[in-house]
């Protein structure tokens, strides 16, 4: 059975808001193809605790994630401003910026661990995540950024919405594109920063992206989505926390990030409509259409070339069509009364056979005349 304490409620109260963030936002930076941004802002955030700690010499929880933020929002200003004025791909640079602050981050933290108080400074756990370090001022700070974050967004969906599929259309009605999209990847540093105490530098980005790349495989609604994107995000974190908490020496980030994924492979399989299992029964029923249609257009033309409609046609005659399930589609038709069978091995179409054999040449000449 499982103990609430003190630290697991906590872990479960912090995770439960980083996998709401990380859902609702994740899904600006999936439709927007910036998936690379969350791994980008959440390594841009390093230099920002380090320095955060260098200057004050104490883990103040919220001078550790305004630190962070600062450094991702400068990231992701830089990455902007070089992307509007230059040529060069915005993957290119996302990656350059990425590197450049990363390794700017464990320098600082290089040396921090040089100084005296380095056994009192812990923050290599940015790096990997440690929720069990976490403590309930922890969860307050991060309440508190997610609700400014989730109002604003809630005020702006309108305009992030437009803004997110139609650029061009939004900017003739004369909303503020620059203004909104510094607004927005503001909001994504937030989400990104408040959970990398939990999750971890290196594994933030699975948790802003996963999310909501699963809730697309189930609605082609941007709403349903973000809805299911941050039910996804919380089920994640809580399960992480959760199961950590029965397991020992499991941390809790990668146990998180772990059952996002399946939550993402699942609906990558099994989502309706968009699923790869849905999309290869609806393949082969559609191919299965089309050899019956075929099947039907042969006995049609066959019916044509004699002198009765009630000629029983041999089976052989079909294998013209050469496919190897021919039996089980004719068996298929005969079941739908479609066609008859005779016990010498002959095939007839029905009157009902027949009217729709002349309904599938009308929609191929259709077809093809348009063409």
């Amino acid at each position: 059975m499982i103990d609430f304490d003190y630290t697991l409620t906590t872990v479960v109260l912090g995770g439960a808001l980083v996998g709401l963030l990380s859902g609702v936002f994740g899904v600006y930076a999936v439709l927007r193809k910036q998936s690379l941004l969350g791994d980008t802002i959440s390594h841009s955030a390093l230099p920002g605790i380090a320095l955060v700690f260098l200057v004050l010499q104490v883990k103040h929880p919220l001078a550790l994630i305004l630190g962070a933020m600062v450094s991702g929002w400068l990231g992701t200003m830089i990455i902007s401003s070089v992307s509007n004025r230059t040529r060069i791909k915005l993957d290119t640079i996302m990656a350059v910026v990425l590197a450049v602050f990363f390794g700017l981050g464990l320098a600082l933290l290089s040396l921090i661990q040089k100084l005296p108080t380095a056994n009192q400074a812990g923050l290599t756990k940015f790096l990997y995540g440690n929720a069990s370090t976490m403590l309930r001022q922890d969860v307050y700070v991060m309440a508190g950024f997610s609700a400014v974050a989730l109002i604003v967004v809630f005020l702006l969906w309108k305009e992030f919405k437009l803004a997110t599929f139609d650029v061009d259309f939004a900017r003739s009605l004369g909303f503020p594109i620059r203004a909104l999209d510094m607004i927005l990847l503001s909001l994504i540093v937030v989400a990104i920063t408040i959970g990398l105490q939990m999750v971890g530098v290196v594994l933030m980005s699975a948790m802003l992206v996963a999310p909501a790349a699963a809730a697309r495989q189930w609605t082609n609604r941007m709403g349903v989505m973000t809805l299911i994107s941050a039910f996804f995000g919380m089920l994640a974190s809580v399960s992480g926390a959760l199961l950590s908490s029965t397991i020992e020496k499991l941390p809790t980030g990668p146990s998180t990030v772990c059952i996002i994924t399946l939550v993402f492979v699942f609906s990558i399989l099994f989502a309706p409509t968009r699923g790869l299992l849905w999309q290869g029964l609806k393949r082969r029923y559609n191919h299965g259409e089309i050899a019956l249609a075929r099947i039907l257009e042969e006995l049609y033309w066959l019916a044509q070339n004699h002198d009765s409609l009630a000629h029983y046609h041999e089976l052989r005659l079909l294998q013209a069509i050469n496919h190897q399930r021919i039996d089980t589609y004719i068996a298929n038709l005969s079941r739908q009364k479609l066609v008859e069978l005779s016990g010498a091995g002959g095939i007839r179409l029905t009157a009902a056979g027949l009217e729709r054999a002349e309904s599938a040449i009308e929609e191929t000449n259709g077809s093809a005349a348009k063409s």
